[in-house]
């Protein structure tokens, strides 16, 4: 169990690693150029070294656990935008971060060592039905959709492919994993939530986007693995692992709405041209 919170907690860290790597290159470049910026490309590799390492978490523990560490990604985010962005950092956000640290400790007081177990009949068809739903409900809205609905479907996105790498892992290791038909819920979850997330970012107010996907990325794939995944709270347990993870969410929901975070989402502002230079001629 050790193991599989510290591979969670290193997922953390590592997501929001990235975000910030990420958002430095957005300082360098925009639009597409940025695609190309080498801190853009270690950011998805990073990105992915964090997947790996939220899988072996899943290894252990239950689906509310491991997802709550993962929102937690936004207490990391916050710190690192201080240290490298120079962003503001409120009291109100150093209290978020304690309780959100609080929460994370009840909660993994609460669940215990619990390995994954086989998911029912009918789970891997209904999970791949649900990936596909929010893949087709982001093509439909990137273009003209709502920030709030884009951020709802990039939250959905993540709870499916949570949700499947969850039910996928108790069938082997990491290659029995992905070569499994749950594998398609996992991409198709995967890249529609980071579509759908990235779009709402650049449509709606950062803190309202962050806030809407860290609160569904916990609470649904938690709801999920209690429900029909056979995750289990200890005996006597329940009431702090409930509070524990409102607790969690609200300083999430706290730190989304942080000028740190909105500066680790946002790119700078490019610079005024100087007042009294001559316009560029072709």
């Amino acid at each position: 169990m050790i193991l599989s919170l510290l591979a969670a907690v290193a997922a953390s860290v590592l997501y929001a690693a990235s975000t910030i790597m990420q958002a430095v290159a957005t300082r360098r470049a925009h639009g597409l150029a940025a695609v190309a910026q080498p801190l853009v490309i270690g950011g998805l590799l990073v990105d992915g070294v964090a997947w790996l390492l939220s899988l072996l978490a899943l290894d252990h523990l239950p689906l509310f656990v491991v997802q709550a560490v993962v929102a937690a990604s936004l207490v990391v985010v916050v710190l690192l935008a201080r240290l490298v962005l120079g962003a503001t950092l409120r009291r109100t956000d150093l209290v978020a971060m304690g309780v959100v640290v609080a929460g994370l400790v009840v909660l993994a007081l609460a669940a215990g060592e619990q390995p994954a177990t086989h998911p029912p009949a009918g789970f891997v068809t209904w999970v791949n039905v649900a990936g596909a739903a929010v893949a087709v409900g982001t093509v439909a809205a990137y273009r003209r959709g709502h920030p709030v609905l884009l951020a709802v479907l990039g939250g959905l996105g993540y709870s499916v492919a949570a949700v499947a790498a969850r039910g996928a892992h108790a069938s082997g290791d990491l290659l029995d994993t992905v070569l499994q038909p749950l594998a398609v819920a996992i991409v198709l979850g995967g890249v529609a939530g980071a579509l759908a997330y990235l779009r709402a970012l650049e449509r709606g107010a950062v803190g309202t986007v962050a806030a809407t996907v860290s609160v569904l990325e916990v609470l649904v794939p938690g709801a999920v693995g209690l429900a029909v995944l056979g995750d289990v709270v200890r005996s006597g347990w329940a009431v702090p692992a409930v509070v524990a993870t409102l607790a969690a969410v609200g300083g999430c929901v706290v730190l989304a709405a942080s000028p740190a975070n909105a500066a680790a989402e946002e790119p700078a502002p490019t610079d005024p041209e100087p007042e009294g230079a001559a316009p560029e001629t072709t």
